[in-house]
């Protein structure tokens, strides 16, 4: 292994290394966090579902389409959700920032006449942003769909009498 030239060592990066460095770290922490709190509360809100419990006359959030019987936290459910939601865009970052770190070396190795290394960088980080602000899109649509389906089972359940115990 080769040793760096003092005048390209750690203490002297330029900027743009060092926020691309700071964005693939905060990005990895969001995915253990987001790993971390998936095992810990056993799904995901953007696979789960919403329901009306009529004999406890009140909405039921499941992370997953089979999570728990008993269902979660409204709040739970939310945090969820958003942070299901943010894994995308964190992706988006992440992989924009090891493109970036990147670039001359794959711009210097990229001698086709049909595209040239910058070119290359362009095309991969607009398929990278196509492709992730759609995800992006998806998950928020289908949550959103969620959060809305529960607001309707809400207002039916504050409209219908709490049940009689037998």
């Amino acid at each position: 292994m080769t040793s760096l030239p003092p005048e390209e060592s750690v203490s002297s990066m330029d900027a743009r290394t060092k926020v691309c460095i700071w964005i693939i770290l905060v990005g990895m922490a969001n995915f253990l966090a987001y790993t971390v709190s998936y095992s810990i509360i056993g799904g995901e809100a953007v696979l789960g579902t919403v329901e009306y419990d009529a004999g406890k006359n009140k909405v039921v959030y499941h992370l997953t389409p089979k999570g728990k019987p008993e269902g979660v936290h409204r709040d739970m459910f939310v945090y969820s959700g958003i942070h299901s939601i943010s894994i995308w865009p964190t992706v988006m970052a992440v992989m924009l920032a090891l493109l970036t770190l990147a670039k001359d070396r794959i711009a210097g190795s990229v001698r086709s006449s049909v595209v040239t290394g910058r070119s290359l960088i362009s095309i991969l980080a607009v398929i990278i942003s196509i492709s992730t602000a759609g995800l992006t899109f998806l998950f928020i649509r289908q949550f959103m769909t969620l959060m809305s389906q529960a607001s309707s089972l809400a207002a039916k359940a504050a409209t219908m009498p709490a049940s009689l115990p037998i």
